[in-house]
């Protein structure tokens, strides 16, 4: 299946030249990395439209990948996952929340909220560019590989020297010995390898490298690499536990404090992230101030919060920022009141808050925002937020 940005909606293959078509080899895509987990980003661009897609972007770089996207003006229309990760928790519903992108993850992987779930052989499509996804389980039961151009990028299957592990979340040996040999390794020897991971400070390799020279699968019958995987005894990801939920859900994280109701997270440039229901209380207390900042048909076609300053931090059309955004609070809201904003699932009122604190307001985010994180379905209002935790609102 094929999958347009623009209309979201399958295409026919043939609509588009074939990925391993392509004949301009020399296009790189943009490598990022985040020291803390030694993962690596990457970012892939359609030089004509300036159209993008990010693959595995990491939830603690997210100023870091919105800046490189709007240094360079690039139109985020795709963010897709290799596999569900479990030392890192992914930014793909944030970049969604800010870009507009669509989120893409592999159908076996359980990451129900992303928008495409990806079948072996699918193609997404950015501007006049494509990749291919590659099932290729192994690490995972559901892990993927893509095929750009001369590229490929293989997350936690293939490593520059090495393979990932296969004693977690689905793995399987045999697996991952069929999706090196049979699926990767029949690419073309110059295919550059762009892994999901390094600890050594490489940055990439090539098929033919790797299947002459890989550590642990080159030269080796099966039964050889499955003996050499289960002996590894290798740690326990540290982050394990609130890695992987949250990835299920897109990045949309509810553990490490984010359940309770009465504490204040901390957060980096405003006062800090709080519950809807703290929200509620500090507000009917008479301590804070309520401000709405979704847009104006956000509230009339979804419902509004009674007595909530309704103040949109984008418009449509276009979504850009209101320039009067400042203004309009600093003259509605009392200085020695808290500020409190309020989007629809907790996004772009991180951004309100950040301005709020930068007047001089002591802003927080209310997390999950009035409609909570989508279902499913990709359906929001009954998993979590404002309207959902029966807090007070009325129909538009």
């Amino acid at each position: 299946m094929q999958y347009d940005d623009m209309s979201r909606r399958p295409l026919r293959q043939a609509l588009m030249p074939r990925a391993d078509s392509m004949s301009d080899k020399r296009v790189a895509p943009i490598q990022l990395f985040d020291p803390a987990s030694s993962s690596y980003t990457y970012i892939l661009v359609d030089e004509t439209s300036h159209q993008g897609l990010i693959i595995d972007p990491v939830d603690t770089q997210i100023e870091r990948d919105l800046a490189v996207l709007a240094e360079q003006g690039i139109e985020l229309v795709w963010a897709v996952e290799t596999h569900g990760h479990a030392d890192h928790i992914t930014s793909a519903w944030l970049l969604a929340e800010h870009t507009a992108a669509r989120t893409a993850a592999p159908a076996g992987c359980g990451i129900t909220t992303a928008s495409v779930q990806l079948k072996d052989g699918d193609v997404l499509a950015f501007g006049g560019e494509q990749i291919r996804a590659l099932h290729t389980p192994g690490h995972t039961a559901g892990s993927m590989c893509y095929r750009w151009r001369n590229h490929v990028f293989t997350g936690d299957t293939l490593l520059v020297g090495t393979c990932g592990r296969t004693d977690f979340q689905s793995g399987s040996p045999q697996a991952l010995y069929d999706s090196l040999t049979r699926v990767l390794f029949a690419l073309p020897d110059d295919t550059i390898v762009w892994p999901g991971h390094d600890y050594q400070g490489h940055t990439q390799t090539t098929i033919g490298v790797e299947k002459a020279g890989n550590a642990r699968v080159a030269g080796k019958t099966l039964d050889e690499f499955v003996s050499l995987m289960n002996a590894l005894n290798l740690p326990r990801p540290k982050r394990i536990d609130e890695a992987v939920p949250a990835n299920l859900t897109s990045g949309h994280r509810h553990d490490a404090g984010g359940g309770e109701l009465n504490g204040v997270q901390t957060a980096a440039g405003y006062a800090g992230d709080i519950s809807p229901q703290l929200a509620c209380r500090w507000w009917q207390a008479g301590e804070a101030v309520l401000v709405d900042v979704r847009t104006d048909a956000e509230r009339e076609w979804v419902g509004f919060v009674p007595g909530a300053i309704p103040l949109a931090w984008k418009q449509w059309p276009g979504m850009a920022v209101n320039p009067a955004f400042g203004e309009t609070l600093a003259g509605a809201v009392p200085a020695d009141k808290k500020v409190l904003m309020m989007c629809r699932s907790g996004v772009r009122s991180i951004a309100a808050a950040r301005r709020a604190s930068e007047l001089g307001f002591e802003a927080y985010n209310i997390l999950d925002g009035f409609e909570g994180e989508p279902d499913e379905q990709a359906h929001r209002g009954s998993k979590g937020g404002w309207r959902h935790l029966g807090l007070p609102w009325r129909q538009g």
